[in-house]
């Protein structure tokens, strides 16, 4: 009888140790037991980035079926994004936004859309349902995150996992790895870099799902000891309500340090072509 409680008190143990975060395969050493302070200390590695330059290859399926080619990218954070989808004769639309107004031109179907800076607005180009704002976290291997009453961690095989849940049901959860070089590294020494972030309903149904791989290092121009900054060179950003799945591949990006001219994040309609007004769904 005394077995079977020693037995009983140590499962207990064992199951308190997995929830509070203690040592799992894909855990440091030593790890975070705060939730809250590895989720600051992975943005903080990103704080300098302010402004973000880089060319990739998007690869999109969607209500209008696959699209793919080469999209030069522009982010002036928080909220300032420009893409441009080429071809080998030049642009064949450009998506701007200042954060509160809207334009696409559309070279292809001979279109000028302007309108509110929305989600469904954003979209238009990338698939990314996102405000501007949450494109550029995104893009820079950051993540919009859930307003949560309760945030929990927990290690598992893919790293930390960071649980937040609101009130209403919904829950999201962020994984975030250290690099192999921190495993022996106490908490404050590592290097943490999101590599899954999901958002379900109430139901436990996905709403998005975003991943980040190939992690480089991208230098830092402001960096007075030339060190950089560390970004995912693959994302995939789906979005199984609207049947959207988007690959972004960069080939390269830079840190843009120099103040970002106004002028880049909005356009205007050539000569002859007129302009729609688009509302927001």
């Amino acid at each position: 009888m005394r077995a079977v409680i020693r037995l009983s008190v140590l499962f207990a143990l064992a199951g308190l140790v997995l929830l509070t975060g203690c040592p799992g395969p894909g855990c440091p050493t030593t790890p975070h037991t705060d939730p809250m302070r590895a989720l600051r200390m992975h943005r903080s590695l990103r704080r300098t980035v302010t402004a973000l330059r880089g060319e990739a290859r998007v690869d999109q399926r969607g209500e209008s079926g696959r699209v793919r080619g080469t999209v030069l990218l522009y982010l002036d954070r928080p909220d300032r994004v420009r893409f441009d989808a080429m071809t080998q004769f030049g642009p064949a639309a450009v998506l701007t936004s200042d954060g509160e107004r809207f334009q696409l031109l559309d070279h292809r179907e001979s279109r000028f859309l302007d309108g509110e800076a929305c989600p469904s607005n954003i979209a238009r180009l990338l698939g990314i349902h996102m405000s501007g704002a949450e494109v550029a976290h995104f893009l820079l291997g950051d993540t919009p995150r859930l307003e949560a009453d309760d945030v929990s961690l927990a290690c598992s095989s893919e790293g930390y996992v960071v649980v937040r849940t609101a009130a209403d049901g919904r829950r999201q959860e962020i994984v975030l790895t250290a690099r192999e070089a921190d495993e022996d590294a106490a908490p404050e020494d590592q290097h943490l870099r999101l590599r899954r972030s999901e958002l379900f309903d109430a139901s436990g149904k996905t709403i998005w799902r975003a991943t980040y791989e190939d992690y480089r290092v991208v230098v830092d121009p402001a960096d007075e000891e030339g060190r950089g900054v560390a970004l995912p060179f693959v994302l995939r950003f789906e979005d199984p309500e609207r049947e959207a799945d988007t690959l972004v591949r960069f080939k390269e990006m830079s840190i843009v340090t120099e103040p970002v001219a106004e002028e880049v994040f909005s356009q205007t309609p050539p000569p002859g072509m007129s302009v729609e007004t688009i509302s927001c769904d």
